[in-house]
C-alpha cells in the first residue's frame, strides 16, 4: 500500500491541499489547479483504500480520475462565476466545499465500479465465503462518500467564516503572506478529529440481510445456497466496505 493513498495520510496531505484550496479561489487558475490537486490526491486516496477484493483496470482509473477532476472543475467553476454575480464574497468562500462534494459522489462510485458491477464478496460470521453482492457494494461505497464529505465538511464550512472576521482586521490585513499558512493549520486541526471520526461513522464490516439478497439479486442467492450446501442459510451477510 502506497503512504501517500493511505488514510493515516489523510491529515498531512489533507491539510495542505485544502488550506490552498480555501485560500486560493478567487481566480479561475487557482480553482482550476487546486480543484486538480485535490481530485488526483483523492484517485489515490479512493484507490488504495477501496475493497481489496475487488479489482479494477487502469482504463477504469482513468475514467474515474478524468470524471472526478471535471465533475469538481465544472461545480467549482460554474459556481464561481454564478455566486460573483449573485453572492457575497463570503459565499464564494463556499465553493470549494461544494466542488469537493459533488467530485466525491463522482470520484468514489467510479474508482470503485467493479465492486458496483460485479458486487463485493459477503461472508458468513464465521467468515466463510459464500457470494458477491452489487447491493452490498452500493451500501459500502454510499457510506463512505458520506463520511468523506462528512470528514471534509466542518474545516471546509467553518473555517470561511472564521478567515473572514480575521480579514476584516488590520492586522491581518498586514500578514496576507500568512493567510494561507494559517488556513493550513487550522483546517489540519479540524481534520484532526474529523478523519477518525468519519472512519468510525459506520462500521468497517458492514452488514446485509439475507432477505435483501434473495429478493434483489436472486442469482446471488442461488450461488450462496450452493456455496452453503448442507449448512445452514446465516440469516445476516457481512462484507468489508473499504475506506
Amino acid at each position: 500500500m502506497n503512504v501517500i493513498g493511505r488514510m493515516s495520510f489523510q491529515v498531512p496531505g489533507g491539510m495542505i491541499i485544502t488550506g490552498c484550496m480555501l485560500q486560493y479561489y478567487r481566480t479561475v487558475p487557482q480553482v482550476v489547479f487546486w480543484q486538480w490537486v485535490n481530485q488526483s490526491f483523492n484517485a489515490l486516496v479512493n484507490y488504495t483504500n477501496r475493497n481489496a477484493k475487488s479489482t479494477i483496470t487502469p482504463m477504469r482509473i482513468g475514467v474515474a480520475y478524468v470524471s472526478a477532476t471535471t465533475s469538481a472543475l465544472v461545480t467549482a467553476l460554474v459556481l464561481k462565476n454564478y455566486l460573483e454575480k449573485v453572492a457575497s464574497p463570503l459565499m464564494q468562500r463556499f465553493v470549494p466545499f461544494v466542488a469537493v462534494a459533488a467530485a466525491n459522489c463522482v470520484n468514489i462510485p467510479l474508482m470503485r465500479q467493479s465492486e458496483l458491477k460485479d458486487g463485493v464478496t459477503v461472508y458468513s460470521k464465521e467468515g466463510q465465503q459464500l457470494t458477491e453482492s452489487r447491493i452490498a457494494a452500493v451500501k459500502g461505497i454510499s457510506q463512505v462518500v458520506f463520511s468523506r464529505i462528512f470528514m471534509a465538511a466542518p474545516g471546509m464550512l467553518v473555517l470561511p467564516l472564521i478567515m473572514e472576521k480575521l480579514e476584516s482586521y488590520k492586522w491581518m490585513q498586514r500578514m496576507k503572506i500568512l493567510h494561507a499558512p494559517i488556513q493550513t493549520l487550522l483546517v489540519g486541526g479540524f481534520l484532526l478529529f474529523m478523519t477518525p471520526t468519519a472512519c468510525a461513522l459506520f462500521p468497517q464490516t458492514c452488514s446485509l440481510s439475507i432477505k435483501t439478497l434473495q429478493r434483489w439479486e436472486p442469482e446471488k442467492y442461488n450461488k450462496l445456497l450452493v456455496n452453503c450446501g448442507s449448512s445452514s442459510i446465516p440469516s445476516v451477510l457481512f462484507f468489508n466496505k473499504g475506506l
